[in-house]
Formats: C-alpha cells, structure tokens, sequence
C-alpha cells in the first residue's frame, strides 16, 4: 500500500510484503524437510530417541536462525534509524542547529520514517533561522538604541555645563528632543511588529474611503515636500471605499511616503497612483530618488534592513517591515520595483470595493 504526498509516493510500512513471503516460503520448506526426515528415519529404523532428538534439534536451528534474522532485520529497520533519530533530537535540544540526518531510501522509496526525517531536518533548518533572527534581532535592537542614548547622554552632560550659552541650550535641547523621538518611535514600531507578528493586535477593520486617507497622510509630509521642493503629482479617484484597519493602514501609507520623501533629492517628484482591478484596489507611490541596488531588494523588507547608509539616522529599519506585516495581515500585497539612481515604486494590493460619492457620505 503507497500513499501520496506533495505528489511523491509513501510506502506506508518499512517491511515490504516480499519479507513475509521469504519468511512464509522458508517455514513451508523447513515443514517440507522435517516430513521427509521423519519418513527417513522411519524407513532406516533409527532408534526412537534419535528420531526425537534429531527433529528438535532440527527445528531448534530453524528457530535460531529465524530469529537472528528478525532481529538482524529489526535492527537494520527501525533500532538503527532510531537511535540516530533520537541522537540528532539530543543535539537539537542541546541547542545545535546544524544537525542533518540522512534518509534512508532515495526519491521514489520513500517511508514514512524518511518523510518524518525529511520533516525533522526542515524543522531544524528553520529554527537554526529563527535562531540567527533572534540573534540578529537583539544586536539591531541594541544597536539602534546605543545611538540614540549616547546622544541624549552627551548633549545632557553640555547642558550641565554653566558656560553655555542660552542658544546653545535650545540647540541641545532639540537634539535632546529628536534623539528621544527617535527612541520612542523605534520602541513602539518594535511593540507593534511584536504584536503583528504574534496576532496579539487584533485587526479593528471598518469601512472608511481610502483616498481621503491617502491625501490626510500626504499632508503631513507638506512641509518636508515643499522645503526640498519636490513635486507631487496625485492620480486618485474620489471615493473608493475599503474594509481594513484604518489605524494600521495609515501607518503603512506613512512610511511609504516618508520613504519616497526622504530618498527623494531636492527638485524630484514624488507619485501617488490608485487603480482598480476587479475587486482589488492598487495603491502605487513612486520617487525618483536614489533607488535600490538587486541586492538590497532581497532584503527590503528584513526588520532593521537599511539599504541606504546615509539616510540610517532618519529612521530604523522597522518601517517596510511593519508596513509589509500589516499588509499581510490585510490579506493584500506588496511589491516593490526599483533602479538604481532612477528611484522606486512600492505597488501595495488591497481587497476593496468601489462607491459612490454618496454611499460614500452615508
């Protein structure tokens, strides 16, 4: 008996019906053999207790041999695999993700035990990831923090210094002031994407017109526009309404344009384009800033990713990464399509339906 699974065959048991065969075959003929010895030695008049003792002797061998081979073949079977499997369970426990057992049998032989092996091994690949994420994820956290700190620290020791000026003080007071907004912004991103990504943050969705959301969230970034004088071109129609989380929304319109703003050089412009497809609402924000290398791209959306250097000490990395959990979450998508030195457009897909100005009003 085989079973399927992601379209490969399973052999549901690891003793092949060919075994119980030789075993059926074997006990047959060792009958076979013990009806003719007795007829033997009935024929040549044998004493009576060799005729006793010559069959149970017989039979004791069958018996021995029968049963080395069961367990020669039980071990082979299932103690050695085993006791592998339990010796790499140890290792995994003991907190070594390197561990890789082999299976047993190629592609098209495939038990149930390789499929668990198979199964184990891929666990053990993705907890080693989850692993470096941790790791990776507590040194970006302390990092980013580090920077901030020392910053409210050393401007706090100036302060404290009575030859300053009082123009000096505003000035380290204002540093005082955006170190700790950035601080604060960097831990409420962390709680939020913790919450994302554990679904303790309950989704609030109601339905609200996406447009007049997109063109609230452009307005905040007015004055960071006009003093690089970049240029806005808006591609929207009145009234398209949506079902999501208007909260968790804005937050992805919000580091979308700050990213198309920030990237954007003085006298570059900046798009923001809604479309329709069926029931699918497309949001489209394109800049025409520095762009993102192939490389960065496949990393884009990695917590604490920062592709461009230069622009670290606006931000920490978190934002694409929040903005893509809370997508997700949304059941739409995200893409992104980029080129160096000619700027960026990040497409987010949404389920959405479209309405009238009044159903809209009411």
């Amino acid at each position: 008996m085989k079973r399927e699974n992601n379209d490969i065959e399973i052999k549901d048991n690891r003793f092949p019906p060919s075994l119980f065969g030789i075993y059926l075959g074997v006990l047959l003929l060792m009958s076979g053999i013990h009806t003719g010895l007795i007829v033997f030695m009935n024929e040549k008049e044998w004493p009576e207790l060799l005729q006793i003792i010559i069959p149970m002797l017989y039979w004791s061998m069958v018996a021995i041999g029968l049963t080395v081979f069961t367990r020669s073949r039980i071990k082979h079977t299932y103690e050695e695999p085993l006791h592998k499997f339990a010796d790499a369970t140890k290792r995994v426990a003991e907190g070594d993700f390197s561990v890789y057992v082999p299976v047993f049998h190629t592609e098209d032989k495939l038990d149930y035990l390789d499929v668990m092996i198979l199964n184990f091994n891929k666990m053990v690949e993705e907890l080693g990831s989850i692993e470096t994420l941790k790791t990776d994820f507590i040194s970006n956290v302390s990092h980013e923090m580090k920077t901030p700190v020392s910053i409210i620290k050393n401007y706090a020791e100036l302060v404290k210094k009575p030859q300053i000026t009082e123009k000096e003080k505003l000035e380290y007071a204002k540093s005082i002031d955006e170190a700790a907004t950035r601080l604060s912004n960097l831990i409420s991103n962390i709680l939020k994407l913790n919450k994302l990504e554990n679904q303790t943050m309950a989704a609030q969705t109601e339905k609200y017109n996406l447009c007049v959301q997109l063109e609230e969230c452009m307005l905040q970034f007015e004055d960071m526009w006009e003093k690089k004088e970049i240029e806005i071109e808006v591609a929207m129609e009145d009234w398209v309404m949506i079902e999501a989380d208007k909260g968790l929304m804005e937050l992805v319109w919000n580091n979308l344009l700050s990213n198309a703003m920030k990237y954007t050089g003085v006298g570059g412009k900046v798009s923001v384009c809604q479309e329709r497809e069926g029931n699918q609402i497309k949001i489209s924000i394109k800049d025409t800033g520095c762009g993102i290398s192939k490389e960065c791209m496949t990393h884009i959306f990695d917590k604490f990713y920062q592709g461009d250097t230069s622009h670290s000490g606006e931000g920490n990395g978190l934002g694409l990464a929040l903005a893509a959990r809370i997508v997700d979450i949304m059941n739409g998508d995200i893409q992104v399509e980029s080129e160096v030195g000619k700027g960026s457009i990040f497409t987010v897909t949404i389920p959405g339906f479209i309405a009238s100005a009044t159903e809209g009003e009411e």
